[in-house]
């Protein structure tokens, strides 16, 4: 059933971004939320041109904060503390709602339930042919024992479930600008992996922190190295069926081993049965000895 209109007012939803150098996107951004008349937080993380005074124009509330020790889920818990709403939509500059999801998003918001909703992500770059989807949760109830953690690729999907709520796929969908630069691009790849390295070494028994650096070797093309990460996944969670698929992806696609990605698929079904995606690689892998 659709929200009523004096239901989404100021105290109910709180936009909560984090930003830095954003003038040139914030506008954009902030009329796609403007049906939904979020309060809107933002908490700047030095930006060195207009992005405070015009963020201020716009009507939000901002605060600066100490990025000296690079820390995105500090600024982002930051952020949810200034938050008056009862429910908090995250957004980050270079990304719009979609006009069709404002309405879900009040229905959703409506429903009061204590859970974290996926939102679908279009990433977009300017140099690929075809846009890439993934899943984040970007709306939630503002609980104060929910916070995000991870200095980068910070999530707060944990903390939900702890908390005792679901996590939730919606029907919202946002649109992601990437940077042009491939240089910039990678030169930020590599500024993550240097922390991810970091955050690994402080809590070596962190295995979500070993998910991110492999996708950012990947990214960088360093398949050797997202290789040994996604092994060493699978030793750290030999029950994750996810885990092993991954690894006999790059056993099959970069190491070009067909026993030893067999043996990952195999596991991979093993523990998850009628996994589709597993069963497919074995196939290919059976095509393949076929003709040899």
């Amino acid at each position: 059933m659709p929200a009523r209109p004096e239901l989404m007012n100021e105290k109910t939803l709180t936009l909560c971004m984090i930003v830095k150098n954003e003038a040139h996107n914030l506008l954009k951004c902030l009329d796609s939320v403007r049906a939904l008349t979020p309060e809107i937080v933002i908490v700047d993380t030095g930006s060195t041109d207009a992005t405070p005074e015009f963020a201020v124009s716009l009507g939000a509330t901002i605060e600066s904060f100490d990025f000296t020790t690079v820390d995105f889920a500090a600024a982002r818990n930051r952020a949810k503390a200034l938050a008056n709403g009862r429910w908090i939509l995250v957004l980050d500059a270079d990304e719009t709602l979609d006009p069709a999801s404002v309405p879900l998003i009040q229905q959703l918001v409506a429903r009061n339930e204590n859970a974290g909703y996926y939102f679908r992500r279009v990433n977009r770059l300017a140099d690929a042919e075809q846009a890439r989807k993934d899943y984040v949760i970007r709306l939630f109830p503002n609980r104060p024992e929910y916070h995000y953690r991870g200095r980068v690729h910070e999530t707060i999907d944990d903390s939900i479930l702890a908390g005792g709520g679901l996590l939730l796929r919606s029907g919202v969908r946002i649109e992601h600008d990437f940077a042009s630069d491939p240089e910039a691009r990678r030169r930020k790849n590599l500024w993550y992996v240097g922390i991810l390295n970091q955050e690994i070494a402080e809590d070596p028994g962190d295995s979500t922190r070993l998910d991110f650096l492999a996708a950012e070797y990947h990214q960088l093309g360093m398949f050797d190295a997202a290789m040994e990460i996604a092994e060493r996944i699978t030793r750290m969670r030999p029950r994750d069926p996810q885990a092993h698929l991954r690894a006999g992806i790059y056993h099959l696609l970069h190491k070009f081993d067909r026993q030893k990605a067999r043996s990952d698929f195999s596991e991979a079904l093993k523990l998850r049965p009628g996994y589709i995606q597993a069963q497919s690689f074995i196939d290919i892998i059976d095509r393949q000895e076929e003709r040899l």
